[in-house]
């Protein structure tokens, strides 16, 4: 018997969660719906266009999950991601710096909006909302202004490199794609093997323990706000290297689409529980059930509606799971 019980805890181990599970799930459910809808689903340059179509949005996603995994948000992701882009670009264009370099300047510029958004969180004990509401306006406003609204053209091949595709078979993949699927690997890695990534699951389970253990919750969240500043930094890059442009007007909706993916990915709101692999799943599940409605003839205002509803049930899910907890 106690054998049994043994043999069943260790299968258990082995076993996704049921958080983990529902993702999975549903991803496949729409997958199976979509296929029956369209016979031009399942073929693999459209999967290929799918990776393509959520790139931009699932690095911002990673950015946006170590922040909801302390408890926080931000609304300013995508405003920061568009900032970044008319930096690289404007650098790059205007200046003549080097494309490397502007690349860097990019990065920089989105990570000062992750370290002010989480000064202010730390510092000023300013609830996240609030904060990152406030940097989102800012860094809409500085965008427009440094590029007087117009789109920066004329950019360096080598800014365009993740735009360009490699053959599989007969479909063709973009460079992006790839970086973006290495991104998830990683921080996937980071949260389940290092230090670091498990003080970021502490600090957003219960930050005052996290305290008394030792763990500076502070430099966490700051670290945290940063890092998120630095995908912000590289999907602006992919933004650039797949639109060929850089765009001020981009990034409108990637603050929501990003917290939805996290949401449907099984990522808590309440802080301390969540997967990176499960964010990737909640992309899937977006760009699939635009994808899929697109081909379908739907219209973009029913895809925006269907998105809604989902987001609200994983909510309600979640806070379902955080009562019972």
């Amino acid at each position: 018997m106690q054998s049994s019980i043994k043999q069943s805890s260790q299968l258990k181990q082995y076993l996704p969660s049921l958080s983990a599970l529902g993702p999975i799930l549903a991803l496949l459910a729409a997958g199976m719906f979509f296929s029956f809808q369209s016979d031009r689903f399942l073929s693999g340059q459209n999967f290929s266009l799918i990776l393509q179509q959520v790139m931009v949005v699932g690095v911002i996603a990673i950015g946006q999950t170590l922040i909801i995994l302390t408890a926080g948000i931000d609304l300013s992701c995508g405003m920061a991601m568009a900032l970044g882009s008319v930096v690289i670009t404007k650098f790059a264009v205007d200046m003549g710096m080097n494309p490397f370099l502007a690349i860097l300047c990019g990065m920089a510029a989105c990570m000062l909006i992750g370290y002010l958004n989480g000064a202010l969180v730390t510092m000023v004990k300013l609830p996240p909302f609030i904060v990152t509401l406030g940097t989102m306006n800012i860094a809409f406003a500085i965008t427009q202004l440094y590029s007087q609204a117009q789109t920066v053209t004329g950019i360096p091949e080598m800014m365009t490199f993740f735009g360009s595709t490699f053959q599989i078979g007969q479909t063709s993949f973009t460079y992006g794609t790839v970086l973006m699927l290495a991104l998830y690997v990683l921080t996937w890695l980071f949260l389940r093997d290092t230090a670091p990534g498990r003080h970021i699951y502490a600090v957003g389970n219960n930050p005052e323990a996290a305290r008394l253990t030792g763990i500076a919750t502070n430099k966490v969240l700051i670290g945290v706000y940063m890092a998120a500043g630095m995908f912000y930094g590289i999907a602006s890059l992919l933004s650039v290297a797949r639109m060929g442009v850089g765009d001020p007007q981009g990034g409108q909706t990637d603050n929501l689409d990003s917290i939805t993916a996290v949401v449907l990915g099984g990522t808590s709101l309440f802080g301390g529980r969540g997967s990176i692999m499960g964010t990737l799943i909640g992309v899937l599940i977006v760009g699939v059930f635009r994808n899929g409605l697109t081909l379908m003839g739907v219209s973009s205002v029913y895809q925006i509606l269907v998105t809604g509803i989902l987001v609200i049930l994983a909510v309600a899910a979640d806070q379902l799971t955080h009562k019972k907890g």
